[in-house]
């Protein structure tokens, strides 16, 4: 069947609606990435003013269904080895494996850990969810990030790739001294 059959439109137009409109075609600026085909055969970009008229609790949803996918994507991680400067695949330094995770999500990160910490909202330790970012300090400023992954054992967990002889794992959270950061919507 040719691709500009009517009966292939009737049936793909409805279904690029919904996936649209339900969000998972939205790219990371919210604007939407999918295109439809309208009836001369001609292929447009949908308009991103879809995007615009979501809802905060919709923008919030995509949104968080994104940080899931981070998490799931640096989870698969697990295993690979430290390399100093490296961002995937197969191998990561800190701020190589959250700007990988998030952008295989569709959420860009700047590429060092002092970056990625000024550009997030910093939040308070007691508000932290799975997927926010930990953000490791000392005099000289942030000096490691890594992902939340909540609490085991009353200790909160952190999934890493934190120096070299050692791959990207969880790990209990050895200092005080960090803030957290969202990339979550507020509101």
């Amino acid at each position: 069947m040719p691709s500009n059959s009517p009966r292939l439109r009737a049936l793909a137009l409805p279904l690029i609606g919904a996936l649209i409109s339900s969000g998972l075609l939205l790219g990371t600026a919210g604007t939407s990435t999918a295109a439809s085909a309208p009836a001369n055969g001609t292929t447009v970009a949908a308009s991103p003013i879809a995007a615009k008229n979501l809802t905060l609790q919709q923008r919030k949803k995509i949104r968080n269904n994104k940080i899931d996918r981070a998490v799931r994507v640096a989870r698969n991680q697990i295993g690979d080895p430290y390399v100093y400067g490296a961002a995937g695949p197969g191998a990561f330094d800190c701020s190589g494996l959250t700007s990988f995770a998030f952008g295989k999500a569709g959420i860009s990160l700047p590429r060092s850990s002092d970056a990625q910490g000024a550009h997030v909202n910093r939040i308070a330790k007691s508000r932290m969810k799975r997927g926010d970012l930990m953000f490791f300090y000392s005099g000289g400023g942030v000096y490691h990030v890594g992902i939340y992954m909540g609490r085991r054992n009353g200790d909160r967990v952190i999934l890493h790739s934190s120096q070299s002889g050692r791959p990207v794992q969880k790990d209990p959270v050895w200092t005080s001294s960090w803030y957290g950061g969202t990339l979550r919507i507020r509101g």
